[in-house]
């Protein structure tokens, strides 16, 4: 059994949705050791997210990006948490609906995503900073 963790820290990132499963492969390169287990990637912030989805087209993340901003508008008149500016608050309700961890499986030293998937990391802040992930992978 192999067990291996790493944490990064990501460039930062505009706000939206950005794929990184080519930054995840290259800075964990111990996947490569596993024939058949999982890899778990977790944030480590509140105002960020991650999560699964379509990463062949561009315009599918520029789209969650418009509708996650109208179903979780800036500047609601019932938020008291308003102090870091008006994207604070929405950014936390953001990063709760799509959560701070997914956990992908490993077949023969490779992420065994689907044709079409990939990992996005989601900026709901204007100016959110470089983000720290931790990547655990464990398997034999």
């Amino acid at each position: 059994m192999f067990f291996h963790q790493k944490e990064i820290q990501l460039q930062p990132f505009k706000r939206g949705f950005h794929s990184i499963t080519e930054t995840v492969i290259q800075e964990f390169s111990e996947i490569k050791s596993i024939e058949k287990g999982f890899l778990k990637v977790f944030i480590k912030h509140t105002s960020a997210s991650l999560t699964i989805n379509e990463d062949a087209d561009p315009s599918v993340r520029v789209d969650f990006e418009s509708h996650f901003n109208k179903i979780v508008p800036e500047n609601a008149p019932y938020y008291i948490h308003t102090y870091e500016g008006s994207d604070d608050m929405p950014a936390h309700l953001k990063a709760s609906l799509l959560g701070s961890s997914i956990e992908i499986p490993i077949t023969n030293g490779k992420l065994n995503l689907g044709t079409w998937q990939g990992i996005y990391l989601c900026e709901h802040r204007n100016y959110g900073g470089a983000r720290k992930l931790v990547l655990s992978a464990f398997g034999v």
